[in-house]
C-alpha cells in the first residue's frame, strides 16, 4: 500500500494512504541520505550514532536523517524503514487501517 513521489526537488517521498514515512533525498542517481520516522526513544539511540542526526524540517525526536548509509547495516536500515512504515500506519484513522488490511 506504499506509494511515491517526487517532491521537493530530488527527494523520493514514499507515502501509506497519503502519510509520508520514509524520503530518500536523491543526488543525480545516487541515495545521498534518507529520513524516517522513530519513537523518542529510538531517537536517543539513533542520534548517538555517527552519521545520523535529526532530520531538519520535522518533528523534532520523531524522525532521524541518516546521512551516511554505512551508519546501519542493510538489515537494520530495513528494519527501521519497516519499522517507521508501522509507527505511522498505527496512527491512521482505524477505518484506513482497516482498509490497508491492519
Amino acid at each position: 500500500h506504499t506509494t511515491w513521489v517526487r517532491q521537493w526537488g530530488e527527494c523520493l517521498v514514499f507515502k501509506v494512504a497519503g502519510k509520508m514515512f520514509l524520503i530518500l533525498a536523491l543526488d543525480g542517481e545516487t541515495i545521498d541520505g534518507g529520513v524516517f520516522k522513530c519513537t523518542p526513544e529510538e531517537f536517543d539511540d539513533l542520534t548517538d550514532i555517527d552519521g545520523i542526526t535529526q532530520a531538519p524540517y520535522c518533528a523534532k525526536r520523531h524522525w532521524v536523517r541518516v546521512g551516511d548509509l554505512a551508519a546501519l547495516s542493510a538489515a537494520e536500515l530495513e528494519g527501521r524503514i519497516r519499522r517507521s512504515h508501522d509507527l505511522v500506519v498505527a496512527r491512521l484513522p482505524r477505518k484506513t487501517r482497516a482498509q490497508l488490511g491492519r
